[in-house]
């Protein structure tokens, strides 16, 4: 009798430490055991999850078949999914579908049978997996186009070698209009695949250790007298600035590239930030959301408040010929030729982008530290600081996007906060008015609804005046947020951020001072 209290416990220890989702079930799919990790995923209570079918877990689609895997396995012993694992999608009890890695075993107890399945999320892994997927894409594309050029430029060699030749000839007068407009095409040839190379990364840089805010600052006082008076420039430089190495000559086209962007953008008039900063990426939170090796960076971001882009358009902006202004003459190149030359120049770009309300560009430079104790980009070289740690309070994380708001979720209990949410300032406030109790809204600025996260901010300041508020937002600054603003000033931390970050805003908050 002792022997069997003491495997009951060894069981319920090893249920409650297990780190991922474990679900116990009979034959005919009902939930006869399951963990608290098994819980947090799905959204139940584990009471509300006992004697209830694993379909509740998943997709109406995938319960389909599942019953079917089932039935199919207890008649013939055929294994499909039994001791295989398998990626596949999980549905929470709000009805949000995830990706997730299943791993189902069987038992018999008793002479019944059991299924045991063991779940991992995959929501973070897998935008890993999507954001090198891009860079992959890209890259793939590059190298075809960088040989595609390469052969290209043979061809117009020849083409226009030929030309030049009949024309010292002596063409007559009808043949010399020819002449000179067959060479006039071969060079915008010519100038096409020098473009193309840029973005296949096989062009000539010829980088110098230089500082930005002396670059950008050069090219703005161009920008300034040719963009037009309608449309107005703000640059908020950082100071000590750590060096780079680049091209000048690109950097100052790539500038020049996304600010035109930017003006079509904005349409007959707007406003444009051009901003510098050192940044540090040593969490893999912050490398996931950029795509960047871990290291010190110069980060300058370019922002407006024009139209904004489509989800597809921003998928596919750094691909060259794609364009969303063919009717206007737009080649499709400018985006890919920027984002060549930063790849280059052993960088890489980042594109925030909300329809109606903007876009902002992040190009990341790797900077030149100093080996010292100190960086020049202004961090020291030493162990890397614990991020400060929260004591259970209930952070309310609202975010219209599914796998933003899960990355939200897993961060903010990687540091010690429980965590509720809701996918839209409308639904987080109707909870608050229903009583929920949180210590802390971390909420986006931009969300579909009647209101957005100034909107949700200004109404939790006047009535629930104690809840402490903090905004994110993927835009370089409020520039593109302007139309949003009111008169209470809200604490912003803008994507991508780092974990320590994260965990310095909430901390502040919670001991009643906010960092500006």
């Amino acid at each position: 009798m002792a022997d069997t209290a003491t495997d009951s416990a060894v069981l319920h220890a090893i249920m409650d430490a297990a780190v991922d989702a474990i679900v116990v079930s009979d034959q005919a799919g009902k939930i006869l055991r399951t963990n608290a990790a098994a819980a947090r995923m799905f959204q139940f209570d584990v009471a509300d999850m006992l004697g209830q079918s694993v379909n509740i877990l998943m997709p109406k689609a995938l319960a389909a078949l599942h019953d079917g895997f089932m039935s199919h396995h207890i008649k013939t012993g055929e294994k499909r999914i039994i001791d295989i694992g398998r990626d596949v999608e999980g549905q929470r009890k709000d009805g949000t579908v995830f990706p997730l890695h299943l791993s189902v075993g069987h038992s018999r107890v008793e002479g019944k049978r059991l299924f045991i399945a063991i779940l991992h999320d995959r929501t973070h892994r897998k935008a890993t997996e999507d954001a090198l997927a891009r860079s992959q894409r890209l890259d793939a594309i590059g190298a075809l186009t960088g040989g595609i050029a390469h052969d290209f430029n043979n061809l117009l060699t020849v083409i226009m070698g030929n030309l030049e030749l009949l024309e010292m000839r002596g063409a007559d007068e009808r043949q010399m209009p020819l002449i000179k407009d067959a060479l006039a095409s071969a060079e915008m040839g010519a100038d096409l695949t020098t473009r193309l190379m840029v973005f296949a990364r096989q062009s000539n840089l010829k980088p110098v250790k230089s500082d930005l805010r002396e670059l950008c600052a050069n090219t703005l006082s161009l920008l300034k007298r040719t963009i037009g008076a309608t449309y107005r420039i703000q640059s908020d430089f950082a100071e000590d600035l750590a060096p780079v190495m680049i091209d000048p000559v690109q950097l100052q086209s790539a500038l020049m590239n996304l600010a035109l962007n930017a003006r079509d953008a904005m349409g007959a008039g707007g406003e444009l930030l051009v901003s510098i900063a050192n940044v540090t990426i040593d969490d893999s939170y912050m490398a996931q959301e950029t795509d960047i090796a871990p290291g010190e960076y110069v980060r300058l971001s370019i922002s407006d408040d024009g139209a904004g882009m489509s989800i597809e358009a921003q998928r596919r902006a750094f691909e060259p010929f794609f364009t969303t202004k063919a009717d206007t003459g737009g080649t499709g190149l400018g985006l890919a030729m920027v984002y060549g030359f930063v790849r280059q120049s052993g960088g890489h770009v980042t594109l925030y982008s909300e329809l109606g309300l903007g876009s902002s560009f992040g190009l990341y430079f790797p900077a030149l530290v100093e080996e010292s104790t100190t960086g020049s980009a202004g961090h020291t070289t030493g162990e890397k600081q614990t991020p400060p740690r929260g004591n259970g309070e209930t952070i309310l994380i609202v975010e219209d996007n599914a796998r933003v708001r899960q990355l939200s979720i897993e961060r903010i209990r990687d540091l010690g906060f429980a965590t509720l949410e809701a996918e839209s300032g409308d639904q987080a406030y109707a909870m608050l008015k229903g009583g929920t109790q949180v210590d802390v809204v971390f909420s986006d600025l931009v969300m579909p609804g009647g209101l957005n996260g100034y909107d949700l901010a200004a109404k939790i300041a006047a009535e629930f005046p104690k809840l402490k508020v903090l905004l994110t937002s993927g835009y370089a600054s409020d520039v593109v947020t302007g139309s949003m603003a009111h008169d209470t000033p809200f604490d912003i931390l803008h994507k991508p951020y780092r974990q320590s970050e994260l965990a310095t805003r909430l901390q502040a908050l919670l001991a009643g001072t906010v960092e500006g």
